[in-house]
């Protein structure tokens, strides 16, 4: 499938190569700028010390920021699993959308249509298993939330890119906002463990305010209707769900 990119490239990159074997993850962000002008400039410019590899524009057009085979600077400190700063194992794609900061819109359909293409190329370039295709929210809970609950994670999973539950939407429906006790409360939180996210939460921040954190990032991902931190018996629901997809 050929695939038309336009260069255009940053200096942000670590200058050894790595192999196509270390190429494990993607990781969606969005660029959480008003102007998608200002967004490729920062992307690109030395004293900003952030890049990516893939950023989609607006009108749908892929432009490369840094070759697949050098490690970009996207995603920050980050973990899933056992795998810490991710930025040495993925690919980072950013989406133009001004974010929750700066008026959060719906992705336009010509980015999600470039978006399918170029990741479907780059699961089959490097083997990249569906478990391992995430949001920069996912390996960042206490600082990212994109791309956030209007990424279409549903609609990439129906064409094998990412992990969805697969439950039916009236049983969810019906036990949304159901309470949950300090049991089910427990579960989750360990099923969100054994899913990949991170339980570990700096000192300075307080378990409470981390774990409503992790919870809010796990519904922008999975329960995307309602993004409240609550966690209920739909939350619970999914999250036993996906257990067998991530392991």
């Amino acid at each position: 499938m050929a695939l038309k990119v336009i260069p255009n490239y940053s200096p942000n990159f670590n200058s050894k190569k790595r192999t196509s074997k270390q190429i494990k993850f993607i990781i969606f962000h969005y660029t959480g700028m008003k102007n998608e002008s200002d967004a490729l400039s920062r992307l690109t410019d030395i004293q900003s010390e952030v890049s990516c590899h893939y950023l989609i524009k607006n009108n749908g057009v892929i432009v490369k920021i840094v070759p697949d085979l050098y490690i970009a600077w996207h995603a920050g400190k980050s973990s899933w699993k056992n795998y810490k700063s991710l930025n040495q194992n993925s690919i980072g794609i950013e989406i133009t959308n001004p974010g929750h900061e700066h008026d959060y819109k719906k992705f336009k359909k010509k980015q999600i249509i470039s978006l399918l293409k170029l990741t479907k190329l780059l699961i089959k370039k490097y083997k990249i298993n569906p478990k391992n295709i995430l949001g920069h929210s996912d390996i960042a809970v206490q600082r990212k939330k994109d791309p956030g609950e209007k990424f279409p994670w549903e609609h990439l999973s129906k064409n094998k890119i990412g992990i969805w539950h697969r439950l039916n939407k009236q049983v969810l429906t019906k036990n949304r906002k159901l309470k949950t006790n300090k049991e089910e409360v427990n579960f989750f939180f360990n099923n969100l463990l054994k899913i990949g996210y991170s339980k570990k939460n700096r000192k300075d921040i307080n378990k409470a305010i981390y774990l409503r954190k992790l919870a809010k990032t796990f519904q922008r991902r999975f329960r995307q209707e309602l993004v409240d931190g609550k966690i209920d018996q739909e939350c619970l629901l999914i999250s036993k769900n996906l257990i067998k997809a991530y392991n």
